[in-house]
């Protein structure tokens, strides 16, 4: 007789999702060695300080409450796009074969991203509405309560659907730049947006700020609990009806996620390409750069993200009043495009044997991308410090502008191609990349050091045409060409030999990741009491060194006779300095002790590697 066998039944939500959360936790888990453990340790420290922080203004400054909880949703928003799409651990192409429909699979999937650090921190931050609801007796409570769990599946919701449209619609050059606008844009906001709402002035623009922060999903919660019982209930079932519209939003985004994934993702391409110019070496180098500037979605976008930043911060002062940064919109521009091309060999991934199978080819490779890095972000910034200094009818910054522009250019150009191959970050293949197409799979934090490294860098090679335009505005020029080109032919040069000499090893780095390093001091491998202290030293030691000691110490020694927030100066004379000097001896131990004691134990025990 013939047995028919059945499939197994789908499971239920419960189980589902409970599944997934243990996924998740389980790959965080595995997740945590070396400097990941570390940034985890750090950022949920910083995330718990804010998250206090939070608490605080609900119990002393309660009319801020809806600014700080604005601010956690602009984390939520605006965090998976500044990380090009935002990291998925659970991809939906993962569970595609599944029998289960689309609107339980979302809501499981949901689940799952509420379990890590993040979320939870988010939600201490969000009990600040029950503790503002205190005031207002009971009924406030509960219904702080209960705003505090729908603004809680608000954030995070909002924040998965714009990861899962960013991974469906991001797949043409249009909507990579539309990211990159939106990116620095909100960079540029979050830096320099007070003063758009200075230039609304006085009480005005503290009604207008309240009624705003107030009509964003995150100051409902407030406005509940100020308002009467029926207008509570009804704004507590506009965030659960918010909720579900925003559970089926993602639901539609997965299903057609995983149908885009199976037909191969990015659509084709028309037309036949172009064949390389007959030229070899560096021309031809330059052109394959140039192309790859054109096509690839990553560098579009980063690419759109400095120039729009480099837009936005000037006319952000602008409407203070303040035109002093208009002339250098081009500088900026270039400083930033800079930062966003410090990976440049690591973006492509293993591409590399191509440039080493060929004998010679090493400095062709680093010239022809720093010629097409001078083509791709010159032409704009020159039209961006001409367009600014004309506008701003700043005529004193013309020397500067002038004798800059080309030190930075060169700079700019030496520095990304020496950081490429000295601290080269490994990422996936572009063809190989996941749903994102945003999304280098190079580790965010080691990248943001990088960035980082760049922007110190590339300005630090514009000081002596600084120096010069002091002395004279002509010789300024002269030395702002000389030196762009000097740090052009000589930074590119070094990358070169370095390139020669290493490049196996750093094609070895991309295909493998970095080996590991037996004597390496890192946060997870010590005791947790160690842990914990460093990283607490880590996340606050500047805080007494810099704003409390060093700042305070500067403003005494030159006659600022304004308090503001420093604690020293709002004490008698007799004890300023004491509490000064306190503050910095405090600072210096704790990064003593961040740094020393995982030296000490990495140096006395031998290294934990897992």
């Amino acid at each position: 007789m013939a047995h028919v066998l059945t499939p197994p039944l789908p499971p239920g939500p419960a189980v589902l999702a409970r599944h997934l959360i243990r996924m998740r936790l389980t790959l965080m888990r595995n997740a945590l060695r070396g400097d990941n453990a570390s940034n985890l340790y750090i950022g949920g420290a910083v995330g718990l300080i804010l998250a206090l922080g939070t608490l605080a203004v609900a119990v002393l400054w309660p009319a801020y409450l809806p600014l700080c909880l604005a601010g956690w949703l602009c984390g939520w928003v605006f965090g998976p796009i500044l990380m090009g799409g935002g990291s998925e651990a659970l991809r939906p192409e993962y569970f595609a074969m599944l029998p289960i429909a689309p609107g339980r699979m979302a809501a499981a999937l949901l689940a799952g991203a509420f379990a890590g650090p993040a979320p939870a921190i988010t939600l201490i931050a969000l009990l600040s509405l029950p503790v503002h609801g205190w005031r207002y007796g009971l009924a406030g409570v509960l219904i702080g309560l209960a705003a505090a769990v729908t603004t809680f599946v608000t954030m995070v919701m909002i924040s998965r659907v714009i990861v899962a449209a960013i991974g469906l619609f991001v797949r043409s050059r249009i909507t990579a730049a539309a990211v990159g606008v939106v990116t620095g844009a909100a960079i540029a906001l979050c830096g320099n947006g007070w003063a758009p709402l200075v230039a609304l002035g006085g009480a005005d623009s503290a009604v207008w700020s309240e009624v705003i922060f107030r009509a964003l999903p995150s100051g409902w919660g407030v406005a509940a609990i100020e308002a009467p019982w029926p207008l509570a209930v009804a704004i507590l079932a506009a965030g659960a009806g918010v909720i579900a519209l925003l559970l089926a939003a993602w639901a539609r985004l997965l299903s057609r996620r995983v149908v885009s994934a199976a037909r191969g993702g990015v659509p084709p391409r028309r037309g036949t390409p172009r064949p390389f110019p007959a030229a070899g070496g560096a021309r031809a180098v330059a052109a394959r750069e140039l192309r790859t500037w054109w096509r690839d979605l990553v560098r579009i976008q980063l690419l759109v993200t400095a120039l729009t930043y480099a837009v936005v911060t000037p006319l952000l002062l602008v409407t203070i009043g303040t035109w002093i940064v208009v002339p250098f919109t081009g500088l900026i521009a270039i400083v930033v495009a800079a930062a966003a091309s410090a990976n440049l060999y690591g973006a492509d991934g293993t591409a590399l044997w191509l440039t080493l199978m060929t004998p010679g080819a090493e400095r062709a490779d680093v010239r022809g991308r720093q010629l097409a890095w001078l083509l791709v972000v010159g032409p704009a910034a020159v039209v961006l410090s001409l367009a600014g200094s004309l506008v701003s009818g700043e005529s004193w910054a013309w020397p500067w502008m002038l004798a800059l522009l080309p030190a930075l250019l060169g700079g700019g150009a030496g520095v990304i191609v020496l950081i490429a191959v000295t601290s080269l970050v490994p990422g996936t293949d572009p063809h190989k990349r996941g749903g994102n197409p945003l999304s280098t799979g190079a580790d965010e934090s080691a990248e943001t050091g990088l960035a980082w490294a760049v922007l110190v860098t590339v300005p630090a090679t514009a000081l002596p045409a600084a120096g010069a335009v002091l002395l004279d505005p002509w010789a300024g020029l002269a030395t702002g060409l000389l030196t762009g080109a000097l740090s052009a032919w000589g930074l590119g040069a070094i990358a070169c030999r370095r390139l020669e000499k290493d490049g196996i090893e750093l094609l070895n780095l991309m295909k493998h990741g970095p080996a590991p390093k037996p004597g390496k001091p890192v946060i997870a491998d010590l005791p947790l009491r160690h842990r914990v202290g460093v990283t607490i030293c880590h996340a606050i030691a500047w805080l007494p060194l810099i704003p409390q000691g060093l700042v305070p110490m500067v403003m005494k020694i030159f006659g600022f006779e304004n308090p503001v927030w420093f604690l020293a100066l709002h004490l008698p004379s007799i004890w300023q300095w004491p509490v000064i000097i306190f503050m910095i001896a405090l600072g210096l131990l704790m990064y003593g002790y961040a740094f020393l004691i995982p030296m000490r134990l990495s140096s006395t025990s031998p290294a934990t590697t897992r």
